[in-house]
């Protein structure tokens, strides 16, 4: 019988699942481990494992971090990594029930997510070498990414019946089990067709769509060909979920209303979704000051007398 993993264990494959999820920074993740490091010990505190907490312990521990103190930004980032840390949780069924639902901190200031211009994504698009059978793959796996805002991890877990390339739509199974229907364009129709062509003499009958060397594309080996990628096509430091957020934030560039963003990126909440407007706005800004004739034309002054 296998043995029960303990709370490290957890916390230690989360912090690999948010690095590749996410993409974070070196310091970003050491938050996040010190705040889930910080309820691990106040758990054990009151005798119970941190997978075990429920939503009044929760609201005990905010308490405490109150009366020691601690600024409300703070409270608020232990808070937002604890959450992350049971949705981790939830995704395998470890827990059942999200804990910190309904449970509310102080806001911090809103993060703009990175995302790559058009002419950057096509680039990126571009640097697989097509010659060789895992540059079609590299190049059909990117490109269905940005065709369809797919998270890393949806990415990896697609089976080649999930895609309709008749009807040009992807079935993705998101977050909490959620499925979503997506529509692809004709260039990432293309690129799969290309890649289920040559996908065999990369020795695989698995019935997951991605493969590498007859095995199924993990998440971190999915960062890491990307991340090789974007290093050869001179783009910015970026990870998986940039490729989600430039999808977003290119849709509403060009006209999509975040109702329809929100359900092709399956948020549940359309205020995830409006951050691209936020993106949006900034982006016209940026383009009317650089490029109005009148944007810094300053009013002459009135002379006095």
């Amino acid at each position: 019988m296998p043995q029960r993993s303990t709370s490290r264990d957890f916390i230690r494959e989360f912090l690999s699942y948010i690095q590749v999820e996410k993409g974070l920074s070196a310091n970003t993740l050491q938050n996040y481990e010190r705040d889930i490091r910080r309820l691990q010990t106040w758990a054990a505190d009151k005798r119970k494992a941190i997978e075990r907490l429920e939503r009044p312990d929760l609201r005990e521990w905010i308490a405490s971090m109150s009366r020691e103190g601690l600024a409300p930004s703070s409270i608020a980032r232990a808070v937002s990594a604890a959450r992350s840390f049971f949705r981790f949780l939830m995704l395998d069924r470890h827990v059942l029930r999200d804990p910190t639902e309904d449970i509310h901190t102080p806001q911090k200031s809103s993060h703009l997510p990175k995302f790559l211009t058009e002419e950057q994504m096509e680039r990126l698009l571009r640097t697989p070498d097509i010659k060789k059978d895992v540059g079609v793959r590299d190049r059909a796996m990117l490109e269905l990414m940005y065709a369809a805002g797919l998270r890393v991890s949806e990415l990896c877990g697609l089976k080649v019946g999930d895609v309709d390339l008749d009807g040009a739509i992807v079935t993705c199974h998101g977050k909490g089990s959620k499925q979503r229907r997506i529509p692809i364009g004709k260039s990432a129709v293309h690129w799969l067709q290309r890649y289920i062509a040559v996908r065999d003499r990369l020795g695989s009958n698995n019935p997951i769509l991605f493969v590498n060397r007859g095995r199924p594309l993990t998440r971190q080996l999915a960062w890491s060909i990307i991340k090789t990628h974007a290093a050869n096509a001179q783009v910015p430091d970026i990870s998986p979920h940039t490729l989600r957020h430039s999808f977003g934030t290119h849709l509403m560039q060009h006209g999509a209303d975040s109702r329809s963003v929100q359900a092709l990126l399956g948020h549940s909440d359309i205020s995830t979704t409006e951050i691209y407007t936020h993106i949006t706005d900034l982006h016209m800004r940026k383009a009317y000051d650089r490029f109005h004739p009148r944007a810094r034309v300053r009013s002459p002054r009135v002379s006095k007398g």
